[in-house]
């Protein structure tokens, strides 16, 4: 089973990005073990603090070195990436010469109400995330239209054509972890 970090972009109890990390979280098991990343507890970014770095920081930069793969769950907030997403890329990718992110194979997913489900989100996240040198799946994207019912109160995806591409968005990102850690692995001898 490969651990997958998980950082959904909102705080809100009843986030629809949250249910929906929780329905792949659902559908993906035991191929895949969620640890959800505690975004809220990273404070607003600030090189000063690390001459004396809060533990939530350390907490989340081991919990990256940890994981097989980073998943990001993104809402869109102005036609961007959250706040919340952007703080915890620059606590992971410093200080300078310790970045966290290097290497780490990563997939970017969104939901929101509207049609096109953050794409735009997750195109500005595609420009960012190589630069930290995170190793994106490309395809399939998902921009992942909610609508009433899809996802139920058990987290489960109601209809068969959608569980199935998820299922093939599944497949594509356990073969690319794969693939990473192959190469990590001939590096190593």
């Amino acid at each position: 089973m490969k651990t997958v970090l998980t950082l959904v972009g909102s705080l809100r109890a009843d986030s629809i990005n949250l249910r929906f990390a929780k329905a792949l979280e659902k559908r993906t098991a035991p191929q895949f073990r969620f640890d959800y990343a505690d975004l809220g507890s990273l404070p607003h970014f600030n090189e000063d603090l690390w001459a004396a770095p809060p533990e939530p920081v350390t907490r989340f930069k081991a919990s990256i070195v940890q994981a097989d793969a980073i998943l990001f769950v993104t809402p869109e907030h102005f036609r961007a990436p959250p706040a919340l997403l952007l703080n915890a890329l620059a606590w992971g990718g410093r200080p300078w010469g310790q970045n966290s992110w290097a290497g780490k194979p990563a997939a970017i997913v969104g939901t929101s109400p509207g049609g096109i489900g953050t794409a735009v989100a997750q195109s500005q996240l595609r420009s960012i995330l190589p630069g930290l040198e995170l190793m994106l799946l490309g395809q399939p994207e998902v921009y992942f239209q909610t609508k009433p019912g899809l996802i139920d109160d058990q987290f489960s995806v109601t209809d068969t054509q959608t569980g199935s591409f998820l299922d093939g968005w599944a497949s594509r990102f356990d073969r690319l972890i794969g693939q990473i850690q192959s190469l990590d692995a001939q590096v190593a001898q």
